[in-house]
């Protein structure tokens, strides 16, 4: 049980990230536009006018801001350690995230500035190395060798920041999808009793839901890649630090992960490198179906919320793994359809001129 100033440190805490990222974010759209750090029309982008990019500033401020006023909170060494590489390889991904806003990087810089953010992170013991078994009712644990943990925890941290990335096509999607995982990693730490780890993703919480009415559509600020790469790295990091474990992770955002994995797939088998952009995620060929953007942010919000209710309320990591299973079937089937039905179109339209 809580108590009352224990609750009144996560309340001010979800209020004050809340308040500077709602407050920020016309002041970095404004800065946006004079920086000409913007989104034009075109390619997979669909929108009207020019749009600002800096809308991952007010979030990483209010974040960054609530976590560091909460230092005094009593924390264990091991904790205290953990949030000083968060916020330092945090940093360091949303900086170089802000350098390609501004300056538009190939793909290649991207995976530098991130593996480096991860490199320190796993600097500062936020890496994998104890798993679930997931073949078993109970909770039997697998140690894994130290060259095991870097590799697995390298292309952890990458894969989320790739799979938020490549989520924010919609309005409002990358933003709230994110938001319900720092809500069910701050349930999940709570009832583990991390009390002082829990304030991480309520701070997460309050920025992303100060945020949100700006990036709802029609959007006034998109995150930019700078907010995209800092969530993604964001969320994985927290996952790690409160022992959510991949399977929550997993089920949380299994729909945009799938997704990036299907994309992936999909370009290699047509001869395009993986990185390329197009229109070929879930979100982009349900909006080029007809569908409006707001009722597939809240499908998005629906699945998210669902499986990571799914996520709490299943322990045992066997169960887990076949809600994944049937997850990832629903999943791929919608994806081959969808693809196949836009193959199709495409052959129709090339025939037709």
């Amino acid at each position: 049980m809580l108590s009352l100033p224990t609750w009144a440190v996560f309340v001010g805490v979800f209020a004050l990230a809340f308040g500077i990222s709602w407050g920020l974010t016309p002041v970095a759209a404004r800065l946006s536009r004079r920086l000409d750090i913007v989104a034009v029309p075109g390619g997979r982008r669909q929108h009207e006018g020019v749009m600002p990019r800096l809308g991952g500033l007010p979030i990483f401020a209010g974040f960054i801001i609530a976590v560091l006023l909460t230092l005094p909170f009593p924390r264990k060494p091991d904790d205290a350690y953990r949030l000083a590489g968060l916020l330092l390889s945090s940093t360091v991904i949303f900086v170089g995230g802000l350098l390609d806003d501004r300056l538009e990087f190939s793909s290649l810089p991207q995976v530098v500035y991130t593996l480096a953010a991860a490199l320190i992170g796993i600097r500062f013991w936020i890496f994998i190395e104890i798993i679930n078994n997931p073949l078993t009712l109970s909770r039997e644990h697998i140690q894994l060798p130290m060259a095991a943990t870097v590799a697995l925890t390298l292309l952890w941290m990458a894969g989320m920041t790739i799979t938020v990335n490549w989520l924010d096509g919609v309005d409002g999607l990358a933003a709230g999808v994110s938001a319900i995982a720092a809500l069910v990693f701050f349930v999940h730490m709570l009832r583990t009793d991390q009390v002082s780890v829990a304030l991480l993703p309520l701070a997460l919480l309050g920025a992303l839901l100060g945020f949100l009415p700006h990036n709802w559509h029609p959007a006034k600020i998109f995150l930019g890649t700078a907010g995209a790469h800092f969530l993604g790295f964001a969320v994985g990091g927290l996952s790690i630090i409160g022992g959510a474990r991949a399977a929550t992770m997993l089920l949380v955002l299994g729909v945009p992960i799938l997704d990036v994995a299907w994309q992936i797939l999909d370009r290699i088998r047509h001869g395009r490198s993986p990185a390329a952009s197009d229109r070929g995620h879930l979100h982009f060929r349900l909006l080029d179906l007809g569908l409006p953007q707001q009722r597939i942010v809240l499908l998005y919000y629906l699945l998210s919320a669902a499986f990571g209710v799914l996520a709490l309320l299943m322990p045992p990591p066997l169960y887990k793994l076949l809600a994944l299973v049937a997850l990832g079937l629903v999943v791929i089937v919608t994806l081959a359809v969808l693809t196949y039905l836009g193959d199709r179109r495409a052959r129709a339209d090339t025939e037709g001129h």
